[in-house]
C-alpha cells in the first residue's frame, strides 16, 4: 500500500505540474481514460496474442460479402469439367484424347495461356502421345503439379515437358487453407523442397498472369533491400506473420492475401461439352487466360471461401476458379489499378482498438441515461463499422469486431464504475446526513440554551469586519467584491490567484453563532459534513462544484464553482405572472437536479427563487446555497427583504420544516410555491391559505390548465404524506401534460 500512496502522490504532483492534461482528463473523464487503457490495452494485447484471430477473420469474410459484386474479369475463361461432363465422357480421369482436342480447338482461337489444372503425371489413354506432343511444343501451355506435404512427396508435373522449362511451363496447383477451412490468402511462389516431386517454384495462378503480363512487356523484378515483388508499377508486398488479423501464421513462401472478385461471376464459364463442340465465341479465348479445370462436387476440388458464410457443401468454389481469382487481382493490380489488400502496421492497429475504447469510455462517462447511452454505443459501433467498411473498398482490412468490444467493453466498464462510485456515494452522504441532523439537533439546543437577542449580539461582536475589496482569504483567494450578506456571513465574488488563469470563485463566509469552544466544536463538524456532502452533490452539473473549505479566525469558508447568470427572483417579478410553459420547463429543469440531490438523500433546506440561478452558458437553472450549514445562526426575525430563516424561507418552506422536522418532500412543497409564483406573480408569503386543508388559495388568481394546477396542489399539500413523494413522480406526472 506505501509503495501505491507514494505512486498516487507522484501522479497528482505530476497533474498539478501539467493543467493541460489535468483539464483534459476532466473533460473527457479519467474513469474513461482509464478504462480504455485497461480494456483497449487488454483487448489489444488479446489482438496481438492471436486469441481475436477468428472473430476478425469472420468479420473479413462478412465484409467479402458486403462488398459490392465486380462481376466477371473479361480476360478470362475458365472450363469448366462438371457431373454432366464426367457422365457425358462416361469415365473420371478424362482420357488425354479428350484433352488434347480440347487444347487444340483452344489453341487455335489464340489464347494468351492455357493453364490445365488437371494432373497428368501418368498416362490416361487413348492419346497419350498426341497430348505429350503438345506439352512438349505448345509454349502457351501450362500444366500442374502438387508440392510435396508431410504426408507425401506430390505429385510431379506431366513427364513430356523438359525439366528446364518447368519454371515457366509448370505452376503447383497448391492453396492456402486457413483453420476453418476457408481459403483467404493466396500463394504465389515458394521454394520446392530437394525431395519433393513438383519442383516449380511458381502456382498456376501467378504463371497464368506472368504469362499474360509478358505480352505487354512486364516481367518481374524485386525491389531491394525489402525483396518485395514487383510488376510493372505495382509493388506487392508478402504478408507476415503478423499481418492484419493473423497472428503468427505460417507465410512460407510469398504470400498475398486473396482479393476476390465476386462469389459466382468471377470469370465467365463454359462446360467442357460446350467447348468440344467448337461453339465457343472466338472473342472470349483471343488473347485471354483459358483455364481447364473441374468444378464437379464428385472430384472433391472445391474449397470454403469468404463467401461460404454457412460453410455448407454448396457454398464451395472450385480450386480452377480460385486460381483465376488470383490471377485476377494481380492483373487487375498492374493494369487497372486495383487495390491489392493491405494493412495497417501493428502499432497503428493497437492506436485505432485503444482510440474507440476511449471513445466508449467518454461515451458512457458522458452520457448517463440508460435509453441514450445504448443508442450512442450502438451509433459508435456504426461508426466504426462505417468506417472499416469504406476503407475496406479501397482495400484496406483494419480490425473490426476488435475495436467495437473496446468501444462496449470500456463503456461498460465505466457504467459499472459510475454504479459502483455512486452506491458508494450514496452511502457516504446517507452517514453524513445522519450526522448532520444529530449535529444540527445538539446545536439547536444549544441555542436555544441562550436568549437569541443575546446570541446575535455575541456574533455580531465576534463577526469579523467585511473583507476589503482585493484582500485575500486564506493566502489563495482575493476578493473582488461582496455578492451577499446576511445573519449567516457573506458572500464573495474572488478570484484563486494559485490557479493558472485565476479563475473566478465564490466564497462564502459562515459565521457560528456562539464563540464558545463546546459550540464551536459542533460548528465545526456540521461545516466539515456539509462540506463533504456539497463536494459529493457538486459533480452534478447543476449544482456549484466544491473547489475548497477551511477555517480561518474562527470562521468557516467554502470555495464554489462562480456560475455565471441571474438569480430566478429577477424573472419572477411581483404582478408579471409567467406562462404555463415557462413554468413546466422550469419546473421539470429544477426536478432533475432536485432528483439527484434526494437520491442521495439530502435536502435543500432553503429552496427560493435566490438560490436559483439561470446559467448563462446553458440556459439551465443551478441550485446554489444548500441551507444546512445555516443551523450554526440562531433563527431571524422576518424583516422586509429578506425572510431567511435558519431551517428555510417564510412562504416557501413547509410546516414541518418550520418546525425542524424537513423531508425530502419539503424541498417539492417549496418548488411547488415556486411554480405558483411563477404562475400568478404574486409571492407565496401573499397567497391565503384555506381554512380547510391550509393550502394555498391561488387557481382564481391564474389561468392554467387543471392537470398542472392539479400536479402543483399535490406539490403543496399541507402534509408531508399527502404529497408526491419523490422529484421523480412529478417529472413523470409533468411528462404526461
Amino acid at each position: 500500500m506505501s509503495f501505491l500512496s507514494a505512486l498516487s502522490q507522484r501522479w497528482q504532483a505530476f497533474l498539478e505540474q501539467q493543467p493541460w492534461l489535468q483539464q483534459g482528463l476532466a473533460r473527457v473523464g479519467a474513469p474513461a481514460v482509464a478504462a480504455s487503457l485497461v480494456m483497449g490495452g487488454g483487448l489489444t494485447g488479446l489482438w496481438w496474442l492471436g486469441a481475436l484471430q477468428q472473430l476478425e477473420l469472420g468479420a473479413y469474410d462478412q465484409l467479402v460479402r458486403l462488398r459490392p459484386d465486380e462481376g466477371p474479369d473479361p480476360r478470362f475463361l475458365v472450363v469448366a469439367v462438371t457431373e454432366s461432363d464426367i457422365q457425358a465422357q462416361a469415365r473420371w480421369p478424362l482420357s488425354d484424347q479428350t484433352i488434347a482436342t480440347l487444347i487444340d480447338r483452344l489453341t487455335r482461337l489464340q489464347p494468351r495461356v492455357i493453364g490445365l489444372d488437371i494432373y497428368r503425371d501418368i498416362k490416361h489413354e487413348p492419346g497419350h502421345a498426341r497430348l505429350a506432343a503438345q506439352f512438349r511444343a505448345n509454349p502457351r501451355l501450362v500444366a500442374v503439379c502438387k508440392r510435396e506435404d508431410k504426408q507425401d512427396r506430390g505429385v510431379p508435373p506431366p513427364p513430356s515437358i523438359p525439366r528446364e522449362r518447368w519454371a515457366e511451363r509448370v505452376g503447383f496447383a497448391d492453396l492456402v487453407v486457413d483453420p476453418g477451412g476457408i481459403v483467404r490468402r493466396s500463394l504465389l511462389s515458394g521454394q520446392p523442397q530437394a525431395q519433393g516431386l513438383c519442383q516449380t517454384p511458381f502456382s498456376l495462378g501467378f504463371q497464368a498472369a506472368l504469362h499474360y503480363l509478358k505480352a505487354d512487356g512486364i516481367t518481374p523484378q524485386m525491389l531491394q533491400p525489402q525483396g518485395y515483388l514487383v510488376l510493372g508499377p505495382q509493388i506487392i508486398p508478402p504478408l507476415t506473420q503478423n499481418w492484419g488479423a493473423y497472428h503468427r501464421v505460417d507465410t512460407g513462401g510469398y504470400q498475398i492475401v486473396l482479393n476476390y472478385r465476386s462469389a459466382r461471376d468471377s470469370v465467365r464459364q463454359v462446360t467442357l461439352t460446350e467447348a468440344l463442340k467448337g461453339t465457343l465465341k472466338p472473342e472470349w479465348v483471343r488473347d485471354k487466360i483459358v483455364l481447364i479445370g473441374v468444378t464437379a462436387d464428385s472430384t472433391k476440388d472445391t474449397f470454403y471461401t469468404p463467401y461460404s458464410a454457412g460453410l455448407r457443401e454448396n457454398q464451395k468454389m472450385p480450386g480452377v476458379v480460385i486460381h483465376a481469382q488470383t490471377a485476377s487481382q494481380l492483373l487487375s493490380a498492374v493494369l487497372n489499378g486495383r487495390p491489392l489488400v493491405w494493412a495497417w502496421p501493428g502499432w497503428a492497429e493497437g492506436l485505432w482498438i485503444w482510440i474507440w475504447g476511449l471513445v466508449g469510455g467518454v461515451i458512457a462517462w458522458r452520457i448517463r441515461h440508460p435509453g441514450a447511452l445504448g443508442a450512442a454505443l450502438l451509433g459508435g459501433s456504426l461508426v466504426v463499422s462505417g468506417i472499416v467498411y469504406t476503407l475496406f473498398l479501397q482495400g484496406g482490412w483494419l480490425p473490426w469486431v476488435t475495436p467495437v468490444f473496446a468501444l462496449v467493453l470500456s463503456g461498460g466498464t465505466v457504467v459499472a464504475f459510475i454504479a459502483y462510485r455512486e452506491r458508494q456515494e450514496k452511502e457516504q452522504i446517507a452517514g453524513r446526513v445522519r450526522v448532520q441532523e444529530e449535529q444540527i439537533t445538539v446545536l439547536r439546543k444549544m441555542l436555544v440554551e441562550t436568549q437569541a437577542a443575546a446570541e446575535r449580539t455575541e456574533a455580531a461582536g465576534l463577526a469579523a469586519p467585511a473583507a476589503r475589496d482585493g484582500s485575500t482569504l486564506a493566502g489563495r483567494y482575493r476578493v473582488r467584491k461582496v455578492l451577499g450578506e446576511g445573519g449567516f456571513g457573506r458572500t464573495y465574488l474572488a478570484q484563486d490567484v494559485q490557479r493558472p488563469g485565476q479563475p473566478e470563485c465564490v466564497v462564502k463566509q459562515l459565521r457560528p453563532a456562539r464563540s464558545d469552544p463546546k459550540f464551536l466544536l459542533l460548528a465545526r463538524r456540521l461545516f466539515n459534513t456539509e462540506a463533504e456532502i456539497l463536494e459529493i452533490l457538486g459533480k452534478h452539473k447543476q449544482i456549484p462544484q466544491l473547489l475548497a473549505y477551511f477555517e480561518e479566525d474562527q470562521e468557516f469558508y467554502l470555495v464554489q464553482e462562480y456560475i455565471k447568470g441571474t438569480g430566478l427572483e429577477k424573472e419572477l417579478v411581483e404582478g408579471r405572472p409567467q406562462s404555463e410553459t415557462y413554468t413546466v420547463a422550469l419546473l421539470r429543469g429544477v426536478l432533475e437536479v432536485l432528483a439527484f440531490v434526494h437520491e442521495h438523500k439530502v435536502i435543500h433546506r432553503d429552496l427560493k427563487p435566490a438560490n436559483i440561478i439561470r446559467r448563462v452558458t446553458d440556459n439551465r437553472p443551478v441550485l446554489i446555497d444548500f441551507g444546512a450549514v445555516k443551523q450554526m445562526q440562531p433563527q431571524e426575525r422576518e424583516e422586509e427583504e429578506a425572510q431567511t430563516i435558519a431551517i428555510g424561507t417564510r412562504g416557501y418552506s413547509p410546516p414541518e420544516q418550520m418546525d425542524g422536522r424537513p423531508q425530502l418532500s419539503s424541498d417539492i412543497y417549496a418548488l411547488g410555491m415556486i411554480g405558483i409564483q411563477a404562475l400568478t406573480g404574486v409571492p407565496p408569503r401573499q397567497l391565503e391559505l384555506d381554512r380547510h386543508t391550509l393550502t394555498p388559495l391561488w387557481h382564481n388568481r391564474a389561468q392554467v390548465r387543471p392537470q398542472l394546477a392539479k400536479i402543483l396542489d399535490k406539490m403543496v399539500q399541507y402534509f408531508p404524506s399527502e404529497r408526491y413523494q419523490s422529484a421523480q413522480e412529478v417529472i413523470r406526472d409533468l411528462k404526461q401534460l
